[in-house]
């Protein structure tokens, strides 16, 4: 009867223990791995869209017709010094996310060996 039932135990749970260190070992790495991977790329696709929308905000700011596309701003109206700084901030800010992404897609290259 011993014998028979150390047949039957057969379940998940039974050949989860049955498992040596190097399959579990295997188990963890390969899960570590895909998870670390899905975030680099989700970090990398994060980046590519965050760069694109500021790069269109910076292109929106040369639009100077607050209304429609007959209005224009007046001169008097037009705040220089605020135009210049949130255009300069916003190139520091691309630029600093493209240097970001940059080295995002080599280490992902480097840990992961794809694109």
């Amino acid at each position: 009867m011993a014998e028979r039932e150390k047949d039957e135990l057969s379940g998940a749970f039974v050949q989860s223990l049955k498992r040596n260190n190097r399959e579990i070992r295997d188990d963890r790495a390969a899960a570590i791995a895909e998870d670390t991977e899905l975030v680099y790329k989700r970090k990398i696709e994060d980046l590519e869209i965050s760069i694109k929308k500021m790069q269109r905000e910076q292109e929106y700011m040369l639009d100077l017709s607050p209304t429609t596309t007959q209005s224009l701003i007046l001169a008097s109206d037009f705040n220089c010094e605020e135009y210049v700084a949130k255009d300069i901030d916003l190139g520091i800010k691309i630029r600093n996310a493209e240097i970001t992404l940059e080295i995002a897609r080599q280490r992902y290259q480097y840990l992961f060996g794809g694109k």
